[in-house]
């Protein structure tokens, strides 16, 4: 058995198989202080599900991190409320107690929808840890008390100024890294602007978000020149064999994002050429603890990692800075300050200073929801018996 096997179980057995009472269902709809564009479509309120969970002693959040619409995957917000409540309640209420260490093997004979099932898992650890007494970040195995934080800049409707006025003032308020989101018709002019104006000092990646092919090679070719930290999700999440193939050709690292769907995977990628670093994103792969197991193995195969984001409240955001203390979490993540989507967050706000984000240290995902605030931007919310 692997120290990585030892630790997590060891973690397991810290916590005390329990009963769900009930889980809360809370839709909201969080305005974002500017719109957000990515290849896939322009954001501009952040539509989430909030789950919480009740169990004997304790409440537990979690965050189902999925967009309104199928676009980032095959999940979306409605969809992982119907599975959440006909197909996965069910089969924890047809069980005596649960632990979050064992829902996912309870929830396995449910394929896919990782997001749903990595919003109730998080809501779950974050009641037993409440209970326990322990952070999420100390269970996850968590080295650090802070973590290094890069932004993510959309795509502007005003251009590449625009663009440089936004790169200059996320500089300015201390981040540390700058990641551009790209697609057709929006990659090498963008992208060797910004590299111009800021020098090729600035820790510069790009995010294709699986906008291409490789009948665009043309276009990696003069991003190969910049100078880029990385270049991630350039195609589809089944072309494994073409990211290997561009890998190949390039000097520039390749990040897969939307192809990781658990450790399994990134083994594969990473033994095929694929990938040279993973962004690590817990709803993408299923949860936090399977997020911890894909750190472990990229980590065995001496592959760097780092936290990305999906426009997260303060509860996502919570729990993606536990994990970011990770220690094979060797870049910036996409973790950002509450202020850099949300004019107002559902929690106490994380606050940029030095680059840094603090990780917090309270029991659970060491955060409460602001029961105002909550009230305020609630769609919906319903509470369904276990």
């Amino acid at each position: 058995m692997s120290r990585y096997d030892e630790a997590a179980r060891a973690a397991a057995e810290a916590l005390v198989p329990t009963v769900i009472e009930s889980v809360e269902f809370r839709k909201v709809a969080l305005p974002l202080r500017s719109p957000f564009r990515t290849s896939f479509g322009t954001q501009h309120v952040r539509e989430v599900l909030l789950l919480k969970v009740t169990i004997p002693g304790a409440e537990g959040w979690g965050e189902v991190v999925t967009t309104a619409a199928p676009v980032y995957s095959s999940e979306y917000t409605d969809g992982a409320a119907h599975v959440l409540e006909h197909h996965v309640l069910p089969r924890i209420g047809a069980v005596e107690t649960v632990t979050a260490h064992g829902l996912a093997e309870l929830l396995r004979p449910l394929r896919g929808h990782r997001m749903a099932k990595a919003a109730l898992e998080l809501a779950l650890l974050d009641a037993q840890l409440r209970v326990a007494g322990e952070s999420l970040a100390t269970h996850l195995g968590a080295v650090r008390d802070r973590v290094p934080c890069g932004v993510s800049i959309g795509i502007p409707a005003g251009g590449i100024p625009q663009l440089e006025e936004q790169v200059r003032a996320y500089l300015e308020d201390g981040y540390l890294r700058i990641k551009l989101k790209i697609e057709p018709g929006f990659d090498v002019a963008p992208v060797t602007a910004v590299r111009e104006t800021f020098g090729r000092d600035l820790p510069l990646q790009v995010d294709a978000n699986s906008a291409y092919t490789l009948d665009d090679l043309a276009v990696f070719d003069a991003l190969d020149e910049l100078g880029l930290g990385l270049i991630e999700q350039p195609f589809g999440e089944e072309r494994i064999l073409d990211h290997a193939r561009l890998a190949e050709r390039l000097d520039t690292p390749i990040c897969l994002d939307e192809s990781i769907l658990d450790a399994a995977g990134a083994i594969d990628a990473i033994e095929l050429g694929a990938t040279s670093i993973v962004n690590v994103k817990a709803g993408r792969v299923g949860g936090y603890l399977e997020a911890v197991r894909v750190h472990d193995a990229c980590a065995a195969h001496d592959v760097p990692v780092w936290c990305g984001g999906m426009l997260e409240t303060g509860i996502g955001r919570a729990a993606n800075v536990a994990l970011a203390a990770l220690p094979n979490f060797q870049l910036p993540g996409d973790t950002s300050a509450s202020t850099r989507y949300f004019a107002e967050d559902v929690t106490e706000p994380f606050v940029l200073e030095d680059g840094h984000l603090a990780v917090p240290t309270g029991p659970g995902i060491g955060r409460e929801p602001d029961p105002r605030f909550l009230e305020q931007i609630t769609v919906d919310v319903r509470t369904l018996t276990v």
